[in-house]
């Protein structure tokens, strides 16, 4: 089959950082799904992974944790799928990655695909979809439902991919008063489409713009980039015995700075449930089909920002070094082989 690999860790503009390879079919294990990938989708975590981990003498790492495809085989203890079914998904962290023609994927963290989506429009969903519904749910414990708590949550940087969904979910299934942030004038526009109450320019003292805004405090907070950076200004703006939830990679947090306010400190990581196989694995895949039926009733839509034509390792150099520029807006998703 068809696949994009690298063989070491490289700068995005030297040419062989992905490469277009052959590999062997894979076959399918007991409870694994083999999925003709139709499209897939880039996130920030190819982009780290590439740079971080060098693979073993002479063998091709295969990033990619975003798909939309069709089943073409099912393992011995499938009870979820059967062949011909159109899926989306976004992977395991500990098994090769998704840019290929071919791939395995356990079906307990697989959700069937939004009928009313095509192939590209539903891959740019599945990583960011259970991230931020994971988070929002679960780490920060918000409530679904419409009944007002008087609670706000700060969503910083919900231009891109995760709070591209975060903010709909925020909006659309809860009663928060739901304020994103984002530098560009362009981006700010997206975040109100998204539905967000109110904008701010994370480039400014966020305690300042969310005065300037008519907010005093936040109850919650989404930290999705440059948290390290941000700390200070998250821990003034929020309200004492307040929550933040966070996904990225800070060198280092000093979280001392959150005991005078009583603040509670969640990481999000969708691969926790893959990784270590916990008993409630298959909560993604419920969730990937409640995200399903959103899209496909329209309280939800695609995050899809930017189509880099088919899978290959040109344009995939190109999504990834659109990432690492941080002006991403939305998702990156290529189509077909």
């Amino acid at each position: 089959m068809k696949a994009i690999g690298y063989q070491q860790s490289l700068p995005v503009d030297d040419p062989r950082s992905l490469l277009d390879i052959e590999l062997p079919d894979p076959t399918p294990g007991p409870r694994d799904l083999l999925v003709e990938v139709r499209a897939i989708s880039v996130n920030p975590v190819d982009t780290k992974i590439r740079m971080r981990v060098q693979p073993e003498d002479g063998q091709h790492q295969v990033l990619g944790w975003d798909v939309a495809g069709v089943v073409r085989a099912v393992g011995s203890e499938v009870t979820l799928f059967k062949a011909g079914d159109e899926v989306f998904y976004a992977g395991a962290l500990d098994r090769p990655g998704a840019n290929s023609q071919l791939h395995l994927v356990d079906e307990r963290i697989v959700g069937r695909k939004p009928a009313s989506l095509d192939f590209a429009a539903a891959a740019a969903l599945p990583l960011t979809s259970i991230t931020a519904w994971e988070l929002l749910f679960e780490r920060l414990q918000i409530s679904e439902g419409q009944k007002d708590q008087g609670q706000r949550l700060l969503i910083i940087g919900a231009a891109g991919g995760v709070g591209s969904i975060l903010t709909q979910l925020a909006r659309q299934l809860t009663a928060l008063q739901v304020i994103g942030s984002a530098s560009r004038s362009e981006t700010q526009d997206w975040v109100r489409e998204l539905g967000a109450h109110e904008v701010i320019d994370h480039s400014q003292p966020l305690a300042q713009a969310l005065k300037d805004h008519g907010i005093d405090d936040v109850t919650h907070v989404a930290s999705l980039t440059h948290t390290d950076l941000h700390l200070p200004q998250i821990v003034e703006a929020l309200r004492p015995q307040g929550r933040m939830a966070l996904i990225d990679d800070p060198a280092s947090l000093d979280i001392s700075l959150l005991k005078r306010k009583s603040l509670s400190l969640h990481w999000e990581l969708m691969y926790t449930r893959s990784l270590y196989q916990t008993p409630d694995m298959i909560e993604q895949h419920r969730l990937l089909n409640r995200v399903a039926e959103l899209i496909d009733s329209g309280v939800l839509k695609t995050t899809l920002g930017e189509h880099y034509g088919t899978i290959s390792a040109e344009n995939l150099r190109r999504a990834h070094a659109f990432i690492e520029s941080g002006k991403a807006k939305g998702k990156i998703v290529l189509e077909g082989f």
